[in-house]
């Protein structure tokens, strides 16, 4: 994430017509140590595991 965006909170913005800022080390889901949310890291990781598995498919 770049340093110039502002981040959202992907957990209290869905389903809402405004965007909510992400509170960051005052929330249970950021990580601190990769400094993003760890809703972001599970939505990554799942996209990297259907990669793997696409690749694995025999066509």
């Amino acid at each position: 994430m770049s340093s110039n965006k502002i981040p959202i909170c992907p957990l209290m913005s869905a389903g809402n017509e405004i965007n909510i800022v992400c509170v960051q080390e005052n929330c249970a889901w950021y990580m601190k140590n990769y400094k993003t949310c760890a809703v972001y890291l599970l939505g990554h990781n799942a996209l990297l595991d259907i990669k793997e598995k696409q690749t694995k498919t025999p066509q």
